[in-house]
């Protein structure tokens, strides 16, 4: 976009919510500044902006997406506790979408901020290659790192069965935390 088409405040922010509207994939901050025409970094503080307007949007490690709970059909959803070395992230979360299931976040208990939630959303293998990418790629710490490998994770799926089946598949593995 050149810049006499770029997007400006109030019409940019309106364009974000029309492309988040119209997709069910998430888009990356870099997609939205390229079609408005700004920096990643302005499309960060617009989605602040909208979020603080309470537009449901999930910042994902995918990119962003706009939360559509009247087309979603009924999802049943379990939190499991876990632990494991940061190493043995993807066989984690691949025993999970192999079920069917759909990894919400990771949830940490710090000692000095509390409850750090992330958003991730992987459903599936590609999903949890991209997760595992972008964090190499990033350099960044798992946030298990903080607290000796253990965590949370809100599970996601169309029954409740799928949900029992990656509970199990995580106890075999041995990474539920002792009940």
């Amino acid at each position: 976009m050149s810049e006499k088409n770029k997007l400006i405040g109030k019409d940019r922010r309106e364009a974000i919510i029309n492309w988040l509207e119209k997709t069910n994939e998430p888009l990356t901050g870099s997609e939205l500044a390229k079609r408005s025409g700004v920096s990643r970094q302005v499309i960060v503080q617009d989605v602040s902006l909208l979020k603080a307007k309470d537009k449901p949007i999930l910042s994902t490690s995918q990119g962003y997406l706009l939360i559509k709970e009247s087309n979603n059909p009924k999802k049943f959803r379990r939190v499991v506790a876990v632990q494991h070395e940061p190493n043995q992230t993807k066989a984690e979360l691949d025993c999970i979408v192999d079920q069917g299931v759909t990894v919400r976040d990771v949830i940490v208990e710090h000692p000095v901020y509390g409850e750090l939630k992330a958003i991730i959303m992987v459903s599936d293998r590609h999903d949890v290659k991209q997760f595992i990418k972008k964090i190499t790629q990033k350099n960044a710490p798992y946030l298990l790192e903080l607290t000796d490998g253990v965590h949370l994770h809100t599970l996601e799926a169309e029954s409740e069965a799928k949900l029992e089946a990656a509970y199990h598949s995580l106890k075999d593995k041995g990474f539920i935390v002792n009940d």
